[in-house]
């Protein structure tokens, strides 16, 4: 039969053709796994950041079986230009689908590169804090200090303040104290240096600031300012508080509740 012969002649004439565009995938697609892999190690080798190591590694993944794809296709004649062009017009109509998320993926790939923090770093943005658990492609997640996690779009952290409170080793932890107008100032000085001498966490190098902040409605404030290391923060937050509270108790200072005072004139 005519379609018999036809059919071994286009068998014979494509089979070299598919063969050879089999074994390119299957070559393109192993070598594709072994540079993504070899990749890695090498970032990892040198240190590179956690957070950027798997984004690089699949990019560079999926760029490779994207060419391996198209020299395959060029392989049966399709011309490579007007699949690149088909490919364009498909990413733009994506695209204009999907505004929103490009741009939020747009800022992971800014935060990625530029870094404003790391995985591991305490920040506060759009009115949350908490460590940076991962960096995703759109989002970005947190734990809190209360174990809460919260997601937060890229394009939302990028667009607004952020704060990273562990990108310094060491920072000041500030704190405000209020005593009687009865008090002894110099008196209450001397029994907050005394606390934070006490503290572990706090750096004794570097001197503790201890200064009258404000004249308040009921009280005379101080603002005391010691230095910690960033991930002792908290540690040496509370252990103020608590001492300063009890110090002042047993040296007879006495903190004021708020307080008005009345003036009753009689005509």
């Amino acid at each position: 039969m005519d379609w018999i012969e036809q059919a071994k002649e286009m068998l014979i004439s494509y089979a070299p053709l598919v063969a050879g565009a089999i074994l390119t995938l299957v070559i393109g697609f192993i070598l594709a796994g072994i540079i993504s892999r070899m990749a890695r190690k090498a970032m990892e080798k040198r240190d590179f950041d956690a957070s950027l190591t798997p984004f690089i590694t699949s990019l560079i993944n999926i760029t490779i079986k994207i060419l391996v794809l198209l020299s395959a296709a060029s392989m049966f004649g399709f011309e490579v230009t007007s699949f690149v062009a088909i490919l364009g017009a498909l990413a733009f109509a994506i695209g204009m689908a999907l505004q929103g998320n490009l741009s939020h993926m747009a800022a992971g790939i800014m935060i990625l590169f530029f870094r404003p923090f790391r995985v591991g770093d305490f920040i506060v943005t759009q009115g949350y804090s908490g460590t940076v658990k991962e960096i995703q492609i759109f989002n970005t997640i947190l734990t809190t200090l209360d174990n809460r996690v919260i997601i937060i779009p890229n394009g939302a952290i990028t667009s607004g303040p952020l704060e990273n409170l562990t990108a310094n080793p060491e920072r000041k932890v500030p704190m405000t104290f209020g005593i009687s107008y009865r008090g002894d100032i110099d008196k209450a000085r001397s029994v907050i240096q005394q606390v934070a001498d006490g503290c572990e966490h706090i750096l004794h190098d570097q001197p503790v600031d201890i200064f009258i902040e404000s004249l308040g409605s009921s009280s005379v404030n101080f603002t005391v300012r010691p230095w910690c290391k960033s991930e002792h923060y908290w540690d040496v937050f509370f252990y103020m508080h608590e001492q300063v509270k009890k110090a002042f108790d047993a040296n007879s200072i006495s903190i004021p509740f708020p307080q008005m005072d009345v003036h009753v004139q009689q005509n």
